[in-house]
């Protein structure tokens, strides 16, 4: 059977395109995804991110667990704080990337993507030291609010003086007088808010649609979603890495911490990295798509993880492999439909905010 947020009926009643992403029934697109796009660029997009996994790790042992499962250094979490990190198996390929909140030093949130969610539960159970861990997926929903205006459409519904929320930071808070948490985090590249709050509170969202009209916010897809953490080099679990990809092969070097213990440290340690991920764009009119061969100097030497048609700087990007040796601007070949198109080797940060 096919799985569903709290909000698909709403999803439906939006004439949004459903499609199947992982087992969940989840909206492409509502005005279409270009369209979606840009307003997340200029003014504000809400999205339904109900399908991400949030687990809750509790007791005395739990920061003891989470710094074993985490390659990132939770130290460093005053208590309402968060941070992005993999979690490693032993061979040191990746298992996930999660984001870890420390609610305080007996109390853990861990959000992890959609298409892992078993996977990831029965990891963290198997790695938690006893400590008492419960999958809440189904039990909060999880709502995003992203864009320039994502602040002036959040203060529009909640009391909190979100202007003094750092990236990461969560607090606790009131919306339409139902008990929240808010994090200032998100998947686009610009400013914005993800909210946590009791699923069977489904009318929160059309609240959301009204109280921020003005804002020119609209219902956002999977669609642009994709588009936009592309241009903002953010990855995505099972196209840019996977478990056979370390954490050192990616742009994720700043989140492995060597001076302490976690799982895959040794792995970590001791492996040879040949390759790197790299941006690229492609210099013809044509799209590369995950999959497509990355030739160098005429040697088939890699392959493309992401590709799309950047609607903001209206060119072809993508991220992909390729040895180390290769270097930024360097021309390299994509094989698209067996036919060979030049592209640039550049840095995967497409996209910065102002």
């Amino acid at each position: 059977m096919p799985m569903r947020t709290p909000f698909y009926e709403i999803h439906k009643s939006l004439n949004a395109k459903i499609v199947d992403f992982h087992g969940w029934e989840m909206p492409l697109q509502y005005s279409g995804i270009i369209d979606e796009h840009a307003n997340v660029r200029k003014n504000v997009g809400l999205f339904d991110v109900s399908h991400m996994g949030r687990f809750k790790i509790k007791g005395p042992n739990a920061y003891d667990a989470i710094q074993n499962l985490v390659t990132n250094d939770i130290s460093k979490l005053n208590d309402g704080h968060g941070l992005y990190s993999p979690m490693c198996y032993e061979s040191g390929g990746i298992v996930d990337d999660v984001i870890v909140y420390r609610i305080n030093k007996e109390d853990f949130l861990l959000v992890v993507n959609a298409s892992n969610r078993e996977k990831d539960f029965q990891w963290v159970i198997q790695h938690s030291q006893s400590s008492k861990i419960e999958n809440v997926s189904d039990e909060i929903a999880l709502l995003a609010i992203q864009g320039p205006l994502a602040r002036n459409a959040m203060q529009e519904i909640s009391e909190s003086n979100l202007e003094l929320l750092r990236p990461f930071d969560l607090i606790s808070g009131d919306i339409f007088q139902t008990d929240c948490m808010i994090s200032r985090t998100g998947y686009t590249g610009e400013d914005g808010f993800e909210i946590f709050f009791d699923s069977s509170r489904v009318e929160i969202w059309n609240k959301i649609m009204q109280s921020a009209s003005r804002f020119n916010i609209k219902p956002s897809g999977l669609g642009c979603r994709d588009t936009l953490r592309l241009e903002a080099g953010l990855m995505l679990y099972g196209n840019d890495m996977d478990e056979n990809t370390t954490p050192l092969e990616v742009p994720l070097k700043w989140t492995v911490k060597l001076e302490k213990e976690f799982i895959g440290k040794m792995a970590l340690l001791n492996g040879k990295v040949n390759r790197k991920l790299v941006g690229f764009e492609v210099l013809e009119r044509r799209i590369a798509r995950h999959g497509n061969e990355v030739l160098v100097d005429g040697s088939k030497a890699g392959f493309v993880t992401s590709g799309s048609f950047s609607p903001t700087l209206k060119k072809s990007i993508g991220f992909c492999f390729v040895p180390l040796q290769v270097e930024l601007n360097q021309l390299i070949e994509i094989d698209i439909e067996g036919k060979l198109y030049k592209a640039r080797v550049c840095s995967t940060r497409f996209y910065k905010r102002n």
